[in-house]
């Protein structure tokens, strides 16, 4: 194997993406935050997209006896991520979630668009940048939550391609998330956007996260344009984490 070299290092970026479940296990019984602390760190990703974010939820402490005191982005954040951008979706008495994105590097902070295709089902596409040190190309990232139902889940789609259309002028993006989409029906207009699956492009398909104790369809995916795939993975070890798996990728600006 040939040894990374200092300027291919520079443009590399390893991304992860979690349904968090809003931060309890997939049967509701304990709280998981703490160890999604400490399995974020382990993997060390310059980025990581969250979707179900409990940014706050004051009942929790009362029900599962462990909950952070401050919002949840400070609670991971603390002393590793030197940056991070939430979008609120849902909001009810005891608190409020979203995605979130968490970021090694200064991110530049777009908004959080409205994408829900049901008023009973609030989506949102959250929209950040970075800039890699050293670089003059910003790499847009894009957190996204799809609808349940798949006719829902095309005009949302449809949204989203147009607002990346406008964003990024074409430039590298990333776009990572929980599609909802078993059927793998958006992969086909994603390419004629640009932008390929990390695991479709290694393996020949999404990567099965769902249910996370017995990962049966492909819910979760990460679609990059601009950018080159050197290796996908599938968090198998972080089952008792949510009712998804995580996914990661390595990847490298063109």
């Amino acid at each position: 194997m040939q040894p990374i070299s200092p300027t291919q290092k520079k443009n590399r970026v390893r991304v992860v993406t979690l349904n968090m479940h809003k931060g309890v296990s997939a049967m509701h019984t304990h709280s998981t935050v703490y160890r999604l602390k400490q399995q974020m760190r382990s993997q060390n990703p310059d980025l990581i997209f969250i979707q179900e974010f409990q940014q706050e939820h004051r009942g929790r402490v009362k029900r599962f006896g462990q909950w952070p005191d401050n919002e949840l982005s400070h609670f991971l954040a603390e002393g590793f991520w030197h940056d991070w951008h939430y979008g609120k979706n849902v909001e009810y008495r005891q608190g409020h979630h979203g995605n979130a994105i968490f970021s090694q590097h200064p991110l530049h902070k777009g908004s959080n668009y409205d994408i829900s295709a049901y008023r009973f089902e609030r989506r949102g596409l959250l929209h950040s940048s970075i800039q890699l040190p050293g670089g003059t190309v910003p790499i847009h990232c894009f957190c996204v939550h799809l609808a349940l139902f798949e006719r829902g889940r095309e005009r949302q789609l449809r949204e989203i391609i147009s607002y990346i259309n406008n964003l990024t002028q074409g430039g590298p993006s990333i776009v990572a998330g929980d599609f909802n989409d078993w059927r793998n029906r958006v992969s086909a207009p994603m390419l004629d956007a640009g932008f390929a699956e990390v695991f479709e492009v290694l393996t020949g398909s999404p990567a099965k996260t769902f249910p996370s104790i017995r990962p049966m369809l492909p819910m979760d995916r990460i679609y990059v344009r601009g950018l080159h795939i050197h290796s996908a993975d599938l968090l198998e070890e972080w089952f008792r984490l949510s009712d998804h798996l995580g996914i990661a990728a390595e990847l490298e600006l063109l």
